[in-house]
């Protein structure tokens, strides 16, 4: 229900927040960045949030699930093209997909079980074939993205190419242009270079004093890879080896302290 004081009216961001499943730290947070701005406050300095807002919110998650980065989004929301029905329209299509596939795997999982003890020989391809569908729907982790937090985001990221041989990615940049955030190509991944952010509690290790992660890399030539770090000044861990586990690998930190392996199955 809309929550109103004088004539300003609109959803507290609590409400908001109990509405969409959204934590209210989220919601401050996409205010922080400029993404969702409450259109009013209260005369005793509450967020309201009005339809439009609420409009917008929609657009913002449904981007989120298209594995758009916040930057990203924040354009795509000041373009005037972009079309709400359209979008709702996409949206109610991926579920109807989805619905659909659920209809298949029961209609299959209710066969299965009349065949269970029957002697059938196609029990074991039916029961592949189920596995397969239940794969193919198990889309609620649509992939990974490794994150890592730097007081300098466009010295790591050039630092990291140069040293490390990442593939160099895109860097925004503020009116100040100081590098907010940046990406990476790692293979078949992609890193994100994050700054830091006391009320995330997210620091870099050479803020904290220690890394508490290790980012492993898989590279085709170890010892070649190893010997270009340590010519560009990487500081090593522990030189290549054979480890028992069946891999040669060798550790490194870079310019702020980030702990990485880069290895390779050993034949």
């Amino acid at each position: 229900m809309a929550t109103g004081q004088g004539d300003r009216t609109g959803r507290r961001v609590g409400e908001l927040a109990a509405a969409t499943g959204l934590t209210v730290r989220t919601l401050h947070y996409y205010e922080e960045i400029g993404l969702l701005v409450p259109s009013a406050r209260t005369y005793a300095g509450h967020r309201l949030y009005d339809d439009a807002d609420v409009a917008r919110l929609y657009r913002i998650c449904v981007l989120r699930r298209l594995g758009l980065p916040l930057v990203e989004i924040g354009r795509a929301l000041e373009e005037p093209a972009w079309n709400l029905r359209a979008a709702m329209t996409a949206h109610l299509g991926e579920l109807d997909r989805r619905l659909e596939a659920m209809g298949r795997l029961r209609s299959r999982l209710a066969g299965l079980l009349g065949s269970i003890g029957t002697g059938d020989s196609r029990l074991t391809h039916d029961l592949l074939t189920t596995v397969e569908e239940m794969t193919m729907l198990d889309t609620a982790v649509q992939g990974r993205i490794m994150l890592l937090v730097y007081e300098d985001i466009g010295a790591a990221h050039d630092w990291l190419v140069r040293v490390f041989g990442l593939g160099p990615g895109r860097v925004d940049r503020n009116d100040e242009g100081r590098a907010v955030h940046a990406e990476l190509q790692a293979g078949d991944g992609v890193i994100w270079l994050h700054q830091e952010q006391d009320d995330w509690g997210l620091g870099s290790p050479q803020s904290v004093g220690a890394a508490t992660a290790c980012v492993a890399v898989m590279v085709d030539d170890v010892d070649a890879h190893y010997r270009h770090a340590v010519s560009e000044g990487a500081s090593v861990v522990h030189e290549p080896v054979d480890q028992p586990y069946g891999y040669r690998e060798y550790s490194a930190r870079d310019l702020e302290g980030h702990l990485w392996s880069f290895m390779k199955p050993l034949d």
